[in-house]
């Protein structure tokens, strides 16, 4: 019998089904369907449509194929249009469970680079749920990056990092502890943090450590928690891992920041701490710790910064850690950046605990030696931190003034801005004549962003310690032609000031600034200014007496020039009217005045309103108001000192000598001596004699407006008051002398028959002490009287400038409260501001306030409120 050859779709994987029978009904279902002519034909039509849709639908594109596409892109356009592409195929291929985790890398990767990505944020929660870590790793990562606290859906993820908490892998555990530190809400973290408490006793060292650093991501978010973490956080300086050590230090640094309590508890750990540093010190060398010849620098740096939190403003602690800092400061190599790093967090430590002299110095010394680095970005570090603690120990960084003068030539704009500043902090009375010959060299050669303030602390620091009147004004004279336009205004009026009460150089100035002014021409507006303002004063000595040998200007000389600087267009309308009145004083210095007049009534039909009205107000006074003339024209009386008093040493050996510019006038002499004299560590007692003669309750308000202080509203008036009455002297600049805490007084009507009050007696109480800034609140209150005084000292104990400082309060709708302008709104490291508070408080009910303080600080602003309700309950019996 013939056998029959059957069709290959008969035969199964795996073997053969013997089919001899002529019956095709006992053929398989597979085989048989081939045969039915309705199902074969709707077979097929759906595979055509799933190969036409596959066709349609682009194909899958790998991470590494996307990144390449969006960087060819040549425009923004362009950019987008690949972007928006890939995003819609996400989207529609998110039904695809095999794909979800691609996908989910493709989006983060958008996301990167700005675009929305938020409708990925579910599926991050799908791959979280999964079972593999492929999933997991990339679910999580798109939750640290898709996912914050102000989104409620993150809050579906509590269930699953708990889970994850549990599991047995480490890698899952760490994955779980590295999103809960990036993503946790104060609701997730309270929810959690017994689980990372746990963790961080685990036996395993990887999980230690990412416990550690989830905890101080907590603590960061959440310091309430603290408390938690604090039994398993001493085990840790215990560990021999590197990895878990440095996490633990970080942890602790981080409690101690945030924590007086906690602060103290850790600084008995000091000794460990010398201990384990002094090992990495003194440790051979191991390859899984070295870097460049050190042995972890990590380490090290971390251990360094926790040392100098714990030595803050305790000796005992400084003390224990003098000699480990001193042999990490000369053990160190410098020639390679780890070394360089360890140097300036030493450095850092050292000015900032209660460290020996000897250390400060070495600190110094390691900050001049890295002025001589090659490399830019050490001398700026060394320069900014010289400036920092500048205020510690003057003398030793004058030691390095030569190599800092020279960084003032460096090209890098930032060196020469940093090398400026401290060049200023540096001047003393007995430097002041080589550091301004230097600084008038960089003034001279400057960019214009520097000029404005190098020429005011020029300006400011002649003035504190210049050794006479002449070089004191030499000096100014050069700041004006070398500076130019970029000049700030006070320092014009200071310059005028100092010409006007400087009686014996009065000719000699005027004729330097008569050489300088018609030497050059050009656009010096400022020098303009107080060219013309001293000839106009003093024209009459300029055109006769001889000045270091040289023949005066004749007067027609001075007209000409006049002339010129009037149709000069390079000249401001304000310079033109400081020329036109200096013009029209001449009229009365000269003889000869019908040229004077002929260019003042050609301002009559100027078009600038200012310049015409005074043409023709001037010309009226050679008319019939001629006779007026001499007598309106005549020479400004002596201005006023008007100068600060209050100027730190910078370095000088003797603390007793003062310069001449610093010396006021009798009646402030006489009023610091009411004061108490300039020391501010001296008991403040403030006596007033009786008055020979009655006077009226409206001195206290004359004495405020002398100070420059809102007059107190009429309740706040003492109507008992006796005070003398302070001639009219400007006693605005005897400010910094007398804002002292405690100092201000003077505004509180104490003045009165009540007799003596000692500074001593006066109640003190911590209204905030938070994050190195404290306010003190001094209270005084006469007796028999429902006014009280409340003087404010805020006092900056971080190394870091405070700007932008404000001081809100508010008290209950019983009581009246004035709060007067505060002294500042800057300071500087160990710096202070004061300000004065007013209530009036008739019911005599107890006294509560809120206070809410707002500052910048290292470039982030900075906003805390507290309730200050421990006021002494006496204080109004």
């Amino acid at each position: 019998m013939k056998t029959r050859k059957w069709p290959n779709f008969l035969f199964k994987q795996g073997g053969m089904y013997p089919y001899y029978e002529s019956d095709w009904s006992v053929l398989p279902p597979e085989a048989n369907r081939r045969f039915n002519p309705a199902f074969n034909m709707a077979t097929i039509k759906q595979v055509v449509n799933e190969a036409i849709e596959r066709v349609r639908m682009p194909t899958p594109m790998r991470l590494r194929d996307l990144i390449r596409q969006i960087r060819a892109a040549r425009t923004a356009a362009e950019e987008r249009s690949v972007v928006n592409k890939e995003c819609a195929y996400i989207r529609s291929t998110f039904r695809e469970e095999d794909s979800v985790w691609r996908n989910i890398a493709k989006l983060l990767y958008i996301q990167m680079l700005g675009y929305p990505a938020h409708f990925g944020q579910l599926e991050c929660l799908k791959l979280i749920a999964s079972s593999r870590f492929t999933d997991k790793r990339i679910g999580y990562l798109g939750a640290m990056l898709l996912l914050d606290e102000r989104q409620d859906v993150h809050l579906l993820i509590t269930n699953c990092l708990k889970n994850d908490l549990n599991s047995t892998t480490q890698f899952i555990v760490g994955l779980a502890l590295c999103t809960l530190g990036a993503i946790a809400s104060p609701e997730m973290a309270r929810d959690l943090a017994g689980e990372v408490e746990r963790l961080m006793k685990s036996p395993n060292a990887y999980i230690r450590k990412k416990a550690s650093l989830c905890a101080f991501r907590i603590i960061k978010r959440v310091p309430d928690l603290m408390e938690i973490f604090l039994p398993a956080t001493r085990s840790l300086l215990s560990e021999k891992n590197h990895g878990v050590l440095i996490t633990g230090v970080t942890l602790i640094t981080e409690m101690c920041e945030n924590s007086p309590d906690t602060l103290e508890h850790f600084k008995r750990i000091v000794p460990n701490l010398v201990r384990i540093l002094k090992n990495l010190i003194l440790a051979g060398y191991s390859p899984e710790h070295d870097v460049s010849g050190v042995s972890d620098p990590f380490l090290q740096v971390k251990i360094l910064k926790l040392l100098r939190v714990l030595g803050v403003n305790d000796v005992e602690a400084s003390e224990a850690m003098n000699d480990i800092l001193a042999q990490v400061a000369t053990n160190t190599e410098t020639s390679k950046n780890v070394g360089n790093t360890i140097l300036y967090e030493t450095v850092l430590s050292i000015m900032d605990i209660k460290s020996e002299g000897g250390l400060r110095v070495l600190a110094v010394n390691i900050l001049g030696r890295f002025l001589l680095n090659n490399d830019k970005n050490i001398r700026y570090v060394a320069l900014n931190t010289l400036l920092k603690t500048v205020h510690v120990d003057t003398s030793a960084v004058q030691r390095h003034r030569s190599t800092i003068l020279e960084c003032l030539k460096d090209p890098d704009i930032s060196i020469r801005k940093r090398a400026m500043e401290l060049s200023f902090a540096l001047v003393n009375s007995q430097n002041i004549t080589a550091m301004m010959k230097e600084l008038l060299v960089f003034l001279e050669k400057s960019d214009a962003e520097f000029k404005a303030h190098c020429s005011s602390s020029i300006v400011l620091s002649a003035e504190r310690y210049a050794p006479d009147k002449r070089w004191h004004l030499d000096t100014l004279l050069n700041v004006l032609v070398a500076s130019g336009n970029y000049m700030r205004d006070d320092v014009i009026s200071s310059t005028i000031q100092l010409i006007s009460e400087s009686v014996e150089q009065q000719g000699y100035v005027t004729a330097k600034l008569y050489r300088a002014l018609a030497e050059d021409l050009h656009d010096r507006q400022p020098l303009t200014q107080v060219a013309v303002w001293a000839i106009g004063e003093f024209g009459d000595s300029l055109v006769q007496d001889v000045v270091d040998g040289i023949e005066p200007p004749n007067v027609d000389d001075v007209i000409e020039l006049y002339q010129k600087l009037l149709w000069s267009t390079q000249n401001s309308v304000i310079t033109k009217q400081y020329t036109l009145m200096s013009l029209t004083k001449l009229s009365t210095r000269f003889n000869n005045t019908s040229k004077i007049q002929q260019i003042i009534s050609s301002f009559c039909s100027s078009l600038h309103i200012e310049l015409q009205q005074r043409g023709v107000e001037y010309s009226q006074l050679f008319g019939k108001y001629s006779h007026l003339r001499p007598a309106l024209l005549e020479r400004m009386p002596q201005m006023e000192a008007n100068r600060q008093t209050d100027y730190q040493s910078n370095g000088d050996v003797s603390d007793n000598e003062v310069s001449p510019q610093r010396t006021a006038n009798s009646e402030s002499v006489t009023l610091l001596d009411l004061l108490g004299g300039p020391d501010d560590n001296a008991d403040l007692d403030i006596i007033m004699q009786p008055k020979s003669q009655p006077t009226s309750n409206g001195n206290n308000q004359d004495l405020l407006d002398l100070l420059g202080l809102n007059p107190l509203p009429a309740p706040l008036a003492d109507a008992d008051n006796n005070v003398d009455r302070i001639l009219d002297n400007n006693i605005n600049n005897l400010m910094p002398e007398i804002n002292t805490r405690n100092s201000n007084f003077l505004n509180d009507g104490l003045f009165g028959d009540e007799g003596t009050i000692n500074e001593t007696d006066v109640p003190e109480l911590t209204a905030y002490d938070k994050n190195g800034l404290t306010v003190m609140f001094s209270l005084v209150r006469l007796p028999n009287s429902d006014n009280m005084t409340i003087n404010v000292t805020s006092t900056n104990h971080t190394q870091m400038e405070i700007t932008d400082f404000l001081l809100q309060v508010a008290v209950p709708r019983t009581f009246q409260l004035q709060v007067l302008s505060p002294s500042g709104t800057t300071m500087q490291p160990n710096g202070k501001v004061t300000q004065v508070l007013k209530i009036v408080n008739t019911s005599r009910n107890l006294l509560k306030m809120k206070v809410r303080l707002s500052y910048t600080s290292e470039g982030s602003s900075i906003q805390d409120q507290v309730d200050v309700n421990h006021f002494p309950p006496d204080i109004w019996d």
